[in-house]
């Protein structure tokens, strides 16, 4: 699907060129056309979210689609409800064959953006491997405007949610890679395409060799068994700034088999998306290039197979991090806490000053929040308050669960100082991130653990596939560091 030309403009909604206009409808509010309006009266078109009825109206001599989209109340209205309300509409228009699509801007603080989101959003299809020949309806809309005629010029803030959707949208594509060709070197070269394309924005890649060599004992030890080299993604971007060097940290295991502890063969065809949060966090930086956002980001991104074989680390062994602790391997299916505790060590030697860490990390998390939040852990409440705000001001929301050090007393090893899985199973997305917590060297941190909003999110906008979760909120808070 090739990008959608994206405008925002200044004036009356209904002096536009497109084949299809959007209009929303609010509760207990009559629209300015009577033609319209009267959908409204009969019931045609109704104010409850998700509503959309389809009315006709001359232009230029020819008749123009109106689409009607219920949006609740207008006190209402914020920009997560202005996401579902675009994704609504976005999928009628493709239904309906559009070629354009214009939004008269309700208004709102955020809301010009978030229909600009909630429509590129929508639109996204990964057909990369299909080979049928038949056409494809989800790439029939090509424009989109937004038009604002309280006399507000929208375009920067249009122009930022193409950048932000355009990313989150390319983070849905890694994510839906099959693990055979998105491997590690795979990820890195998409790395290093959005290197290329910032002057901003640097690149170092290490191989298996140099990742022993540093003493990644705990990464090294999960890419053992696999055939295919791991890579470790080093992205640093210098905007500027006098704020704080944030460290972004993503989980990458392009495929994750369990290793010699193998999971059940049900859904495992899911563990290509183990790679979320590395994807989240190389496409975030590609974004904040683009923007230009004066801030400085040093992004560390393991990326490895968890794979059973003759060389891959066996139930028990013990092995030595970059900052010098060791762990007993007692679960080898508990491989993501091992490559990000390396990576956030990484984090921290390169001057990380405020880390945020993003990985699809404990199943448990999902029996907790399911697939409406994502879990944050956090070691300073200040820290924590801007990633939440961060987080809420996206729609991509995160919920606050607890660290304690009776459940830290449950990560300590009997023959190494930590073990990667305790033989208590208990509250083991808070085991997870304690154990996390012993490699970021007291710098303010939040975890993020994306199992359930990773994938099989299911709002309107992103559906049950891969939802490039976290795209958005890593923009924000780079933005909101920068202010």
């Amino acid at each position: 699907m090739a990008p959608l030309a994206v405008r925002a403009r200044v004036g009356a909604p209904n002096e536009t060129d497109v084949d299809t206009r959007v209009v929303g409808v609010f509760e207990g509010e009559a629209l300015d056309d009577p033609a319209l309006q009267a959908l409204v009266e009969s019931g045609e078109a109704k104010p409850a979210a998700k509503k959309v009825a389809v009315a006709h109206e001359a232009a230029d001599g020819g008749s123009r689609r109106v689409l009607l989209v219920g949006l609740g109340k207008r006190e209402e209205l914020d920009p997560e409800k202005a996401r579902v309300g675009a994704s609504v509409a976005a999928s009628r228009a493709r239904e309906l064959g559009s070629k354009s699509l214009s939004w008269a801007a309700p208004g709102g603080d955020g809301v010009a953006g978030a229909l600009v989101e909630g429509t590129l959003l929508a639109l996204y299809k990964f057909d990369r491997f299909k080979s049928s020949t038949e056409p494809d309806e989800g790439a029939t809309l090509d424009a989109l405007e937004v038009v604002s005629s309280g006399g507000s010029d929208e375009s920067g803030a249009v122009e930022r949610a193409r950048v932000v959707a355009e990313a989150q949208n390319a983070a849905r594509d890694l994510q839906n890679t099959p693990a055979n060709v998105a491997t590690p070197t795979w990820l890195a070269d998409r790395a290093q395409e959005l290197a290329d394309a910032h002057p901003k924005l640097t690149l170092e890649v290490w191989d298996r060799e140099r990742i022993e060599r540093a003493g990644m004992g705990a990464f090294a030890a999960v890419a053992r068994g696999a055939h295919t080299d791991p890579r470790l993604i080093v992205m640093r971007y210098e905007g500027g700034g006098a704020g704080p060097v944030l460290g972004y940290v993503g989980k990458a295991v392009t495929f994750d088999t369990g290793g010699i502890s193998i999971k059940p063969s049900a859904k495992m065809q899911e563990m290509k998306f183990d790679m979320s949060g590395g994807a989240a966090v190389i496409e975030s930086l590609g974004a904040i290039a683009e923007l230009d956002v004066g801030v400085r980001i040093v992004a560390v991104v393991p990326a490895t197979e968890n794979m059973p074989s003759g060389h891959a680390v066996k139930p028990g062994d013990i092995v030595t991090a970059l900052n010098g602790k060791t762990i007993e391997v007692n679960n080898t299916d508990a491989e993501g806490r091992l490559i990000l505790a390396d990576a956030l060590a990484y984090a921290v030697q390169q001057g990380a000053e405020r880390i945020v860490d993003l990985a699809t990390l404990t199943g448990a998390i999902i029996v907790a929040l399911g697939s409406t939040y994502a879990g944050l852990f956090s070691n300073d409440d200040d820290w924590y308050a801007q990633v939440a705000a961060a987080c809420e001001a996206t729609g991509e929301l995160g919920w606050r669960m607890p660290l304690h050090p009776e459940i830290f007393e449950l990560t300590k090893g009997e023959y190494a100082d930590l073990t990667n899985a305790s033989d208590q199973r208990k509250a083991m997305s808070c085991y997870a991130a304690e154990f996390l917590r012993q490699f970021v060297d007291d710098k303010p941190w939040v975890h993020m653990d994306i199992a359930g909003t990773a994938w099989g999110l299911g709002r309107a906008y992103v559906g049950k596939g891969a939802s490039g979760f976290g795209v958005r909120t890593l923009v924000e808070l780079a933005e909101r560091s920068a202010a």
